[in-house]
């Protein structure tokens, strides 16, 4: 394929990728930007494939059969729930992928470049090993995190601060070593930083507690696209670099977006989570006794309730309860109660993770609402129901200055007439924190797994 139609291709395929994030941006049309992007992607993958500078087919085969195989396998197996986990896995190889491209690009014997040239190439290597190393440590960690391998709790050294600025110092020293020394003598500061690197994802992710994880993904998010513009850079491949721009710009804006959602500073987020520090109060304040009840009397509440609006958590998705959620959705409507739903920027474990589990299960797209779109009518709610949620509900934040969550934006489920809350026990949410809406005289405790418990709900109506 000559050049000239494989830089039209590539044109072709950026612009679909830009459609692909706009359509993205919505619910409506989200399956039409998925369909863009998986068409964009065909189409720069089948133009890179035929470049000229392409012989080794065989390889080249091999790999795609390995690596289409074990893709089509996590897509089947891989449950909703899963979801986040997987999405920062995936962060994990295209870090390692910058580092490998990175190390082949500068022992490339190929690599003629001289004076300036090799300066930038040189640039280019060392940022990009350097963020792809980063990307690929701190997205296992968050891999473990969500999974349940590593505790959520934060990792607070002593001299963490001091500790972050001394790798980042190192880094600036071993680069200009690096620089200075060249291709011939350059192995030695390379190896170094990238082990330098390594260390500091680990560090960086392990410092930051559970409720901040839905940044902390849209973060990586942002690395792995600045790591590929990187590699976009060594291999000079301009799809490559606008590509992986796109990603690390939305990735960017994405996590201030959920930071703002947080009341949270984007580095008070690296320096360490939410739960870092306990709160005077809630250790010696008496909470009160929370009201437990049944399904049945829930199922009367809501059948005789002329507006109910559900506020869905991660609870939700581990109960894989969605499905059962719409079919309550579906009873109530029929029966003329005004069902809606409220959605915290920061529910789940990734951004717009009860949206993915809302749409899955076709719940209508009208009635799922935005935190800032549904909080100031929740007192004219009869009956507000709490599915596997428990740190975006808390009252602390508004309420106690004293608590780790103070000035976060929480959905005020609390302004409704009566709370239902789903949980499986009292234990606190993500973040170690305590949250006393469940002693509220207008809560009401359903216990139990998610979807049992909404099965029921469906049964007594």
């Amino acid at each position: 394929m000559e050049m000239g139609t494989i830089s039209a291709a590539y044109i072709a395929s950026a612009i679909l990728f830009i459609l692909s994030l706009a359509g993205l941006s919505n619910q409506e049309t989200s399956r039409r930007g998925n369909w863009y992007g998986i068409i964009g992607m065909a189409i720069a993958v089948i133009a890179t494939i035929l470049n000229k500078s392409v012989d080794a087919y065989g390889w080249l085969i091999l790999a795609t059969l390995i690596g289409g195989a074990i893709g089509a396998r996590l897509a089947a197996k891989v449950e909703m729930t899963q979801m986040p986990e997987l999405v920062a896995i995936l962060h994990s190889f295209v870090g390692m992928a910058a580092v490998l491209v990175g190390f082949a690009s500068f022992f490339d014997p190929a690599n003629t470049l001289t004076g300036t040239e090799a300066t930038i190439h040189n640039v280019e290597v060392y940022l990009g090993i350097l963020i792809g190393a980063v990307t690929f440590t701190g997205s296992v960690v968050a891999f473990g995190k969500l999974n349940g391998k590593i505790g959520s709790k934060p990792l607070l050294l002593p001299i963490r601060h001091q500790l972050n600025l001394g790798l980042l110092g190192l880094s600036i020293l071993l680069g200009w070593w690096f620089l200075s020394v060249g291709h011939d003598g350059g192995t030695l500061p390379l190896i170094i930083m990238t082990l330098l690197a390594f260390a500091f994802g680990v560090h960086m992710v392990m410092a930051i507690g559970g409720a901040d994880m839905p940044v902390v993904i849209s973060m990586l998010n942002s690395y792995s696209g600045w790591a590929a513009a990187a590699t976009g850079f060594m291999l000079s491949n301009d799809l490559l670099i606008v590509v992986g721009a796109l990603v690390g710009s939305s990735g960017a804006i994405l996590s201030y977006i959920m930071c703002r959602a947080m009341n949270r500073n984007f580095v008070s987020v690296i320096m360490g989570g939410f739960g870092t520090t306990a709160s005077s109060d809630d250790g010696d304040q008496e909470q009160g006794e929370a009201i437990a009840i049944q399904a049945e009397e829930v199922a009367h509440l809501m059948g005789d309730a002329s507006r109910v609006v559900i506020v869905p958590g991660y609870g939700m998705a581990v109960a894989n309860a969605q499905h059962a959620v719409s079919d309550l959705t579906k009873q109530l409507r029929d029966k003329g109660v005004d069902v809606q739903f409220a959605i915290h920027p920061v529910a789940g474990r990734m951004p717009g993770h009860m949206n993915v589990l809302l749409a899955e299960a076709n719940v209508p797209y009208d009635v799922v609402l935005e935190m800032d779109e549904i909080n100031d009518e929740l007192g004219d709610v009869d009956v507000v129901m709490v599915i596997g949620a428990n740190d975006i509900v808390n009252p602390s934040a508004m309420e106690n200055p004293n608590s780790p969550i103070a000035g976060m934006p929480v959905l005020e489920v609390w302004n409704a007439k009566t709370v239902i809350v789903s949980k499986r026990s009292m234990a606190t949410g993500y973040a170690g924190v305590e949250n006393p809406l469940f002693f509220r005289d207008n809560t009401r405790m359903l216990f139990g797994d998610a979807k049992d418990s909404v099965d029921g709900i469906k049964s007594s109506i």
